[in-house]
């Protein structure tokens, strides 16, 4: 047998050939199912044991051999028929084109780094909750009108069961689950039954916030959406609190900026006020904290929450929401970021 191996590695190491039928017909005599390589390793099993490591070994490398044969003599014909007129191979190869992020994943994860720079950590939960995270916990009663079928998605088999109208129930979820200091915004999808039109969509996406700790002031909340108005919009921005009602915090304000785009002088975009609402926000209601178990004689916090695609639509110039869901390479296409 040692001598039959001999000569099928030399016959092996002396083929040449550029015609592939030959090619092939060298493959099928020593690989295929009835080939000589096949058939020398059908009879190791009568080879003496104190020589079966030499054969052994012997039969692998003439194996390997022809087999790598086969693979490069074929490699050489692919080359030498691209060259003879199949592919040019002096082209330049095709352009390989990059895709963009979504403008509301852009903005999104913009917000996340801002509030990322001042310590805030990322928390998320489930898009389908309870009445509890949702509505109960955050102090609306049960007359609330957002608890109507109207303004919320409920799952008619329980009726205790709904989408999240927001992501305020992120925040319950960590303040029952958390122990202060706690300092967080919660990212997400939110759903309200509402009308589709170029200012409104029953999908949306928000980012909340919420800071607790000891001897946390409003003082503190005007200072961290400062920062997050200078970063987002540019140093020269201006900030306003209005008072307002939430039932959740306690007292409550919603946030203008100065408009970007004509620079507080008026424009049609903030039908000529000079500013454009962007975020509500206020101090947490001690019953809330009291709600998910959190001393509110000791602790105090502020929380906010915004639209992604309204601050989308300050930063870029949108005027349709609609846009956001249509998925027209197009519009896509005009976005780019680092984020």
């Amino acid at each position: 047998m040692i001598t039959k191996i001999k000569e099928l590695l030399t016959e092996v190491e002396s083929f040449h050939s550029s015609n592939p039928d030959e090619i092939e017909n060298f493959r099928i005599k020593l690989l295929s199912k009835k080939g000589l390589v096949t058939a020398l390793f059908a009879d190791f099993k009568l080879v003496p044991n104190e020589d079966k490591k030499l054969v052994g070994q012997m039969l692998n490398e003439l194996k390997d051999k022809a087999l790598n044969k086969v693979n490069e003599l074929k490699a050489a014909l692919e080359v030498a028929s691209h060259g003879k007129g199949g592919m040019d191979l002096t082209l330049p190869g095709y352009p390989d084109e990059l895709g963009t992020r979504h403008p509301i994943s852009i903005v999104k994860n913009e917000i996340i780094d801002i509030f990322a720079r001042l310590g805030f950590t990322i928390s998320e939960g489930p898009e389908i909750e309870d009445d509890w995270h949702v509505f109960t916990a955050l102090n609306f009663p049960p007359e609330h009108p957002a608890r109507d079928m109207q303004d919320t998605f409920f799952i008619q088999k329980n009726p205790d069961i709904l989408l999240r109208t927001h992501t305020s129930s992120v925040q319950i979820r960590e303040m029952e689950h958390s122990k202060p200091p706690i300092r967080t915004i919660s990212p997400g999808r939110v759903f309200r039954n509402e009308a589709i039109s170029a200012r409104a969509h029953c999908i949306f996406h928000q980012i909340e916030g919420l800071y607790i700790d000891e001897n946390v002031s409003f003082a503190d909340l005007k200072q961290t959406l400062l920062y997050f108005a200078h970063e987002m919009f540019g140093e020269k921005t201006k900030i306003r609190l209005r008072p307002s009602y939430f039932p959740f915090t306690e007292p409550s304000a919603e946030m203008d900026v100065s408009c970007n785009l004509c620079g507080g002088k008026g424009c049609n975009v903030c039908k000529y006020t000079g500013w454009l609402e962007v975020l509500g926000c206020g101090m947490v209601d001690p019953s809330v904290l009291e709600n998910t178990g959190i001393d509110s004689k000791k602790y105090t916090g502020f929380a906010f929450g915004m639209g992604v695609e309204r601050i989308t639509m300050l930063k870029y110039g949108v005027k349709d929401l609609r846009l956001y869901f249509e998925n027209d390479v197009r519009f896509l296409r005009q976005f780019q970021s680092a984020y």
